[in-house]
């Protein structure tokens, strides 16, 4: 059963984050259980820093889906950034997306970002300054016609995987 949820985890990620949905230096972790959450987004952030990506945006929302409206995501994002020894902070416009600074500096977007105002209040962490590295990017069309044709693949497959577990369960 663990690998349906890991399927179904993958799916929904793959969904949220599809392309015009988020922005490039965006994730979105709505949807996910908090393991599948860190996880994921270790793995993005190493990829991100390897490509030489300045910054990325959390979105790890209010937690108004959650029991007590008390945010899961959150907690567990900031102590990834603290155990990868990241800055990070909340964005002040939205308080369910978290700025992580991807070379260790202060956690501010570009100012194309759109709205960001450069207030630095809020948990920052400070940690050494990682190298810059330089980017390689994958065109952004592939990567789309690629997602486009993995969920082509995966979603009939888990869709009769869950039809029979639920079959079976009933």
């Amino acid at each position: 059963m663990d690998d349906y949820n890991q399927q179904a985890a993958d799916f929904i990620f793959r969904e949220n984050n599809a392309s015009g949905r988020v922005e490039a230096d965006s994730i979105d972790l709505h949807g996910l259980y908090v393991e599948e959450a860190e996880r994921i987004l270790e793995e993005r952030i190493r990829a991100d820093q390897r490509n030489g990506q300045t910054h990325l945006y959390a979105i790890v929302g209010k937690g108004h889906h959650s029991a007590g409206g008390v945010q899961k995501l959150k907690p567990k994002v900031e102590e990834l950034c603290q155990e990868l020894g990241l800055r990070y902070e909340t964005d002040e416009d939205n308080t369910g997306r978290i700025i992580i600074n991807l070379q260790g500096g202060e956690p501010i977007p570009p100012s194309h970002s759109g709205g960001y105002g450069g207030h630095h209040g809020g948990q920052q962490h400070h940690q050494p300054q990682h190298h810059h590295q330089p980017q390689h990017h994958q065109p952004q069309h592939h990567q789309q016609e690629q997602q486009n044709d993995d969920v082509g693949q995966v979603l009939p497959w888990i869709l009769k995987k869950l039809e029979k577990a639920c079959c079976v369960v009933m």
